[in-house]
């Protein structure tokens, strides 16, 4: 009786864990990325800052570094206007949200040991990965309705 209740709490656990489209998309992940374009789901100028860090203009071109296996990485500013240099950060792909049918991605800056100086993350949709190009999505409130930041990537 004892081993059959072993078992049970042994496969509930297995069956808890990431699920394999997770797996598969934290794989693709793996490397070294560009952050090459912004694009607005409204028209218009807009002056955007991203992870509490630096405008939109300063994050084109920079250079994104993910390791799946600790959840960490690094993103380099490379842009000569703006205060360059890498950023650490931990990330997180979380299951499906049925709202929306994309997965949810959190990213939440660090120091260079790995610890997070303000306990502050950002809660982004990973909208598509695959070997090549990568999309995230960013919801936010703009005068009082949604407004969607998309943010394209391209492997290295």
């Amino acid at each position: 009786m004892r081993n059959l209740i072993v078992l049970l709490l042994t496969l509930s656990m297995l069956s808890c864990g990431t699920s394999k489209v997770v797996r598969d998309s934290r794989k693709d992940l793996k490397g070294s990325w560009t952050l090459n374009s912004f694009n607005y789901s409204k028209t218009g100028s807009f002056k955007v800052d991203l992870f509490n860090d630096a405008s939109t203009d300063c994050f084109e071109g920079s250079t994104w570094e993910f390791i799946p296996n600790n959840s960490s990485g690094t993103y380099e500013i490379t842009n000569s206007n703006c205060a360059t240099g890498p950023r650490n950060f931990k990330f997180q792909i979380d299951e499906i949200d049925q709202a929306t049918g994309l997965y949810d991605f959190l990213i939440k800056p660090t120091s260079a040991k790995g610890k997070s100086e303000y306990n502050q993350g950002y809660r982004l949709k990973l909208a598509g990965i695959t070997e090549t190009t990568m999309q995230w999505r960013q919801t936010v409130t703009l005068d009082g309705s949604p407004f969607t930041i998309f943010m394209n990537f391209t492997k290295q």
